[in-house]
């Protein structure tokens, strides 16, 4: 392990309180300071000050009283920039006051936050869904690089948890660029990695490893969005057009995949021939479960799915990987998007999301699909989070009902 360069300025210094004298004796005292903030030590000896030597920072002579003080002063000193050289290589967040909390062993038994996120992996691993673990996963990345890029360490105890590290946490989240995005986070996306680090400090305050909530003052803010998709114009577009890169004309058909099932590409890269099945109504089936919340998921094909799935039946990757559709990885297929939505002349912003939205709205509800039934085929657990879909149908009714009265003047 290498010692991690730091831009810590660091002293000691040992002082006497003359101000505070009594019968010309002061207190001694050791100060340390880090990066400009100080934390004083009472070292417990009165020395007289015209014994001091304000120069070498030592009691003058060499009695025996003289010599226990200043062996006192050399062993703090040693004790001192031990424990400092300790943080720095263990790339521990280091302030003056931690540095004394460790002087007199205060520190023993805290807990860090690297010890709260491992009991919280360990304690979701078998109760929460694989994509809430994944989702928590992510946070805690985000988390480290936290830690490592503003506060120059790895780790640090919960009880220097503040609401300032919140705030600074945010701000580095906000002006953050995820691999393979093209701009910083979404306001709502920061919203929900601080959420996640809510309940995991939450956890820590339960189980009474912090005496005060970091969060008490910390209240979430999230900017109401509309889901946007592609109206039926904008995907015939998408269909239709004859793309001459294998590339793109496979992510293409990745997306319209589903734009009529309404299956994330989190589930379509899990998809094999097992998940296929034939239904009552003697149709075709995909059944499956989701992996952000392990939600059964039954939806009967419709034609143009089933389209695509015939059109890469034998195709070289699905033959080798044996999944259903030959997919890339995630960051690659929203990077082909883009590219998409600029050879088809689309305007808007094409996120694989974006086709599951484009289900709900423009396949499903659009044509006359109960709500209740368009919430069983997205596996949604509350129709609440099927109704903001509805909440965009009505939007559009009234932008049809405004395009037909205009028709009806003229």
């Amino acid at each position: 392990m290498t010692t991690m360069k730091t831009s810590h300025t660091f002293s000691i210094l040992f002082w006497i309180n003359s101000s505070r004298s009594t019968n010309n004796k002061a207190d001694l005292f050791l100060r340390i300071t880090v990066n400009g903030r100080r934390a004083n030590i009472g070292l417990k000896r009165k020395v007289l000050i015209d014994q001091w030597d304000k120069k070498a920072k030592k009691v003058k002579g060499t009695n025996a009283q003289a010599k226990a003080i200043n062996n006192l002063i050399n062993e703090s000193q040693a004790k001192v920039y031990s424990i400092y050289q300790e943080l720095k290589y263990k790339e521990e967040l280091i302030t003056a006051q931690l540095i004394k909390a460790k002087f007199f062993g205060e520190d023993e038994g805290a807990k860090s936050l690297q010890e709260i996120l491992t009991y919280h992996n360990e304690k979701i691993e078998k109760t929460l869904s694989a994509g809430t673990i994944r989702n928590f996963g992510v946070t805690q990345k985000y988390i480290d690089r936290f830690l490592k890029k503003k506060l120059k360490t790895n780790d640090i105890y919960l009880k220097q948890l503040n609401f300032k590290f919140i705030s600074d946490f945010e701000t580095f989240l906000t002006s953050y660029y995820p691999k393979g995005h093209f701009k910083a986070m979404s306001h709502n996306t920061v919203m929900k990695h601080i959420q996640r680090l809510r309940k995991i400090i939450t956890l820590a305050y339960h189980l009474e490893w912090i005496d005060k909530d970091p969060f008490v003052r910390w209240k979430p803010t999230f900017e109401v969005k509309q889901r946007e998709f592609l109206n039926s114009h904008e995907l015939d577009l998408l269909e239709r057009y004859k793309f001459p890169i294998e590339r793109l004309d496979r992510v293409r058909d990745l997306f319209i995949f589903s734009c009529y099932t309404g299956i994330s590409y989190a589930d379509i890269i899990a998809l094999t021939k097992n998940n296929l099945m034939i239904g009552e109504d003697k149709n075709l089936w995909i059944i499956t479960k989701r992996q952000k919340t392990g939600s059964p998921v039954k939806v009967p094909l419709l034609e143009k799915a089933e389209e695509i799935l015939n059109k890469y039946e034998n195709h070289p990757v699905t033959e080798v990987t044996q999944s259903l559709l030959p997919v890339i990885s995630n960051e690659k297929v929203n990077l082909y998007l883009k590219e998409i939505a600029d050879a088809a002349q689309i305007k808007k912003n094409l996120t694989f999301h974006m086709a599951r939205h484009t289900f709900a709205t423009t396949i499903t509800l659009s044509n006359g699909v109960p709500i209740e039934t368009v919430s069983k085929l997205l596996g949604h657990n509350k129709i609440a989070t099927t109704q903001i879909y509805a909440r965009v149908i009505d939007s559009k009714i009234s932008t049809d009902m405004e395009q037909l009265k205009n028709k009806l003047k003229n």
